[in-house]
């Protein structure tokens, strides 16, 4: 039996997604033509009213040539004039932007002209210049391909049938579930629904449940909903663990004969002291001549994951391991990422390594990569590393003594040996000198504060702290730099010329001059500037500004804009360099237990290193983009998770004042960050009731419009909590005062 067409008899109702039905209708076939009545009839329309709508919007469609009039009354599709593909980027008010490759600048896309299209979905628009207008705008006629069809939300169910209330602010549809498609949920359930129609003459898409998450607000319900909401998993399937339960890791004498043997080299790691898996280690040795043999230690998952299996295809799958506020989702399984691929300390290991000859003034004189077999001395967490530098002083003689050093930390202390200190020391100084020369050659420095919590044993927040980058975090990070460079020009430039050698490269673009022009007109607010003349004169102002806020209140605020303002850093075949580290050639070689661009960066570094000429990139290439969009997944579930965090933790102090800055300013509301624990909330325009205000979108601020009051941008604030709301992760301030 057919289900019957909707037919539309009251007077005055308008037709829904009209400009759709249409082009649905004409694009049937082509060479057709049909006048007002023939599509009404094909639609369902019967009352007058209807076909007047249908008339007015053909006539309309005429006019911007969308259409063509061949006969009269008769309408054809206009297939001479150009449609546009591209993405929409939805946003939570229910309008959208269409990205595409043909316009400089995005397209503004309304409510109304979104028709069925949703977030990221790939879209056809038509794009046109309203009279008297100056921006373009568009309107979707074709949904070419949904980027999701899965979705995270809560149940509400009415007496036969249900409705999903999706938690993403960019999914603006409830989907509409039937009794029997409930699959055990109950009302209030979080739930995973899968959207599976949308019929034409519905408002709502239709769905089923796949998957019963809990009750909102448990912990372990919102976590999952956030590695759901963006299509991360958070378990492995059973044959993935099955497969890497049954890999030989023993480390053979067959095997460490086809490898460099460093395993009397001084060799440590320093990681989070939290850390499980450590997929880097360096060793230093003095040599006769004054110089350093410097190397750089990375763990050889290539060595076990191999290609076309089912292991390397769920790497690949899940791209990077993922790091919530309470937990690591990994890319491999723990017999390998805290196994047999960690370098743990006094363990000897299969490790894929950069060894460098330095001197004195960080040249580089001899360089070697290639396949090593290692064992780590010890194991450093940051607060050590860093405890040697603050407390130690470099002798020359250091590698005579014989008594172990002691090094305190707060109410601890522990003995290092006098070989590890020296190295440690002596590292720190080269990784100083070698952050001067990158600085110096236009490197931006995003010494960014992280937010951290100290949770329970059930992971509720019970305090906040601030994770700074100091010297021992940023001799790793030189040294990591260094090999990942130095990787990248090994394949890509050789004997003075660039190669034609297919590579992973991790490039990053020079900032589009609108979004610095933006970012000037918000820190004119404060008294900063940044020079544009050259790309010189920008990193160096750039760097001037994110020195000049450190400690003030807008800090993170300004740090927050101006790394907006920044290109997206990508993985490509197609080297462009890297602008944020001033790097002419650059790859990711140093983590490839997490991430799955470093595995297919050693496994070409091994083919050319065995004499392999250059494979074709169009794989590669494809590899890297579901890479990088994997990366911004699992950024954006991060700072989900981070968010949560938050919430939960102002929850339970909902009866303090908090001073907060200004952070952002909408027509609806100011946003308020929390100087103490850069919690981020919103104080409501109407829940102000000092006054009437307004917003003034050029200086960034509202304005009270009896006592001129303004609140703008970097103001200082005080503000308590008024509403918590842990599954839309959305946080409600009232102000006390400003």
């Amino acid at each position: 039996m057919t289900r019957k067409k909707k037919i539309y008899k009251k007077k005055g109702n308008v037709i829904k997604d009209l400009t759709l039905k249409i082009f649905k209708i004409l694009k049937e076939d082509t060479s057709k033509t049909y006048n007002y009545k023939q599509i009404a009839s094909k639609i369902g329309i019967t009352d007058s009213d209807g076909k007047s709508q249908v008339l007015k919007k053909l006539v309309e469609l005429h006019e911007t040539k969308k259409i063509k009039e061949l006969d009269r009354g008769k309408y054809q599709i206009n297939e001479d004039r150009k449609y546009h593909v591209g993405t929409l980027d939805v946003t939570s008010n229910g309008n959208a932007y269409f990205i595409c490759d043909d316009f400089e600048n995005d397209i503004f896309i309304s409510s109304i002209n979104l028709g069925k299209g949703l977030h990221q979905d790939t879209v056809k628009v038509y794009v046109y210049k309203k009279r008297r207008a100056s921006k373009l705008e568009g309107e979707v006629v074709e949904i070419m391909e949904r980027k999701k069809t899965t979705f995270v939300g809560v149940l509400q169910m009415n007496k036969n049938f249900g409705f999903v209330i999706p938690d993403s602010q960019k999914m603006q549809a409830d989907l509409f579930i039937a009794q029997n498609k409930l699959n055990g949920a109950e009302d209030g359930d979080k739930v995973v629904v899968e959207m599976t129609d949308w019929p034409e003459n519905s408002k709502n898409p239709f769905g089923k449940i796949t998957q019963v998450l809990g009750k909102p607000g448990e912990h372990e319900t919102e976590i999952h909903s956030i590695l759901l909401e963006y299509g991360l998993p958070y378990e492995f399937p059973e044959e993935v663990e099955k497969e890497a339960e049954n890999l030989s890791l023993e480390i053979t004498e067959t095997e460490i004969a086809k490898r460099r043997d460093m395993r009397k080299d001084l060799t440590f790691t320093i990681d989070p002291k939290d850390a499980k898996d450590f997929d880097d280690a360096l060793s230093f040795t003095k040599l006769e001549n004054g110089n350093y043999e410097i190397g750089i230690h990375i763990a050889d998952v290539s060595h076990y994951v191999q290609p076309k299996t089912i292991l390397d295809d769920e790497a690949f799958d899940r791209a990077t391991s993922v790091y919530l506020v309470d937990r690591v989702v990994p890319m491999l399984p723990e017999i390998l990422s805290n196994g047999a691929c960690s370098l743990r300390p006094n363990e000897e290991k299969l490790t894929f390594s950069a060894v460098f000859e330095m001197n004195e003034k960080t040249q580089i004189v001899n360089q070697w990569f290639g396949r090593t077999v290692t064992y780590s001395d010890q194991r450093f967490a940051y607060e050590e590393a860093q405890a040697i530098i603050e407390n130690c002083t470099l002798s020359e003689n250091m590698e005579a003594y014989e008594m172990p050093v002691d090094i305190s930390i707060t109410d601890q202390s522990y003995l290092v040996t006098p070989a590890i200190v020296e190295a440690t020391l002596k590292l720190d100084e080269l990784a100083k000198k070698l952050r001067k020369k990158r600085m110096k050659a236009g490197a931006i420095s995003f010494d960014r504060v992280e937010v951290k919590f100290d949770l329970d044993e059930k992971a509720n927040p019970i305090g906040v702290f601030f994770k700074e980058s100091k010297d021992a975090n940023k001799l790793i990070e030189e040294f990591m730099l260094l090999a990942n460079r130095k990787v990248a020009e090994f394949i890509g430039f050789s004997k003075g010329k660039e190669t034609k050698n297919t590579f992973i490269y991790r490039t990053h673009d020079e900032p589009n001059i609108d979004k610095l022009a933006s970012l000037q007109n918000i820190i004119n607010k404060f008294g900063y500037k940044i020079n544009t003349e050259t790309k010189e004169k920008t990193s160096q102002s750039l760097n001037k500004l994110l020195n000049d806020v450190q400690g003030k209140g807008e800090a993170n605020m300004v740090e927050t804009l101006t790394i907006r303002s920044m290109s997206k850093a990508a993985y490509t075949t197609q080297n462009i360099g890297h602008y944020g580290l001033a790097f002419d050639y650059y790859s990711h070689f140093t983590s490839p237990i997490r991430r799955y661009p470093d595995v297919m960066t050693h496994r070409l570094l091994q083919h050319y290193l065995d004499g392999g000429i250059s494979p074709k990139s169009d794989d590669y290439e494809v590899k890297c983009k579901h890479t990088s969009q994997m990366e911004e997944l699992a950024a954006k579930a991060e700072r989900s998770s981070i968010k949560y965090m938050q919430i939960k933790y102002m929850k339970d102090h909902q009866d303090e004042e908090f001073e907060g800055v200004v952070s952002g300013v909408t027509e609806w509301g100011i946003y308020v960050e929390i100087i103490a624990n850069k919690c981020e909330g919103m104080v409501r325009i109407r829940d102000i009731k000092d006054d009437y205000y307004i917003f003034d979108e050029k200086q960034y601020a509202i304005i009270g419009q009896s006592s001129n009051n303004i609140i703008q941008l970097g103001d200082t604030v005080v503000v308590k909590v008024k509403n918590t709301d842990l599954e839309r992760k959305h946080l409600d301030f009232n102000l006390i005062s400003h």
